[in-house]
């Protein structure tokens, strides 16, 4: 059973992230699942830091992006969106090269929060970052 309240496909998350941070740092929607949206990015250049390993900021906007997506599509977009409201990642491998793939699941969805974990894999499926990420439930009436 789906907790989604609008349908989407990875193609049109996508075009949205196009013009965005996401879309210049190669994040690609991959999967949206019952209850679940995948993504991947590219461990290169633009996501690495100085000493050649894939940056924290890099995995907070993967993480964040993702819970975001999940987030807005469990809310009716006529009467609500959601927006972060705090966001944490604990990094626990280093990644040098490949690509990363973050899944985002709810923990709680509440009326005016919810609560998504996202987990960071690398192609190996090794655990290399585990992301929380807060998001406020606004009204639209109220803005």
């Amino acid at each position: 059973m789906s907790i989604w309240k609008w349908q989407t496909t990875p193609e049109q998350m996508q075009q949205m992230a196009t013009n965005s941070m996401s879309g210049h740092i190669g994040l690609k929607v991959t999967e949206i699942g019952p209850d679940y949206v995948r993504g991947t990015m590219p461990v290169d250049q633009r996501t690495k830091q100085p000493y050649g390993r894939l940056h924290g900021g890099a995995n907070v906007v993967l993480a964040e992006e993702l819970g975001s997506f999940g987030a807005n599509m469990c809310l009716d977009p006529n009467e609500a969106f959601a927006v972060g409201l705090e966001i944490n990642a604990n990094h626990l491998r280093g990644v040098t090269s490949g690509t990363v793939t973050g899944t985002a699941r709810p923990v709680h969805l509440g009326r005016s929060t919810q609560v998504w974990e996202i987990r960071i894999e690398t192609e190996a499926g090794e655990l290399a970052c585990i992301s929380r990420l807060t998001v406020a439930v606004v009204s639209k009436t109220k803005v």
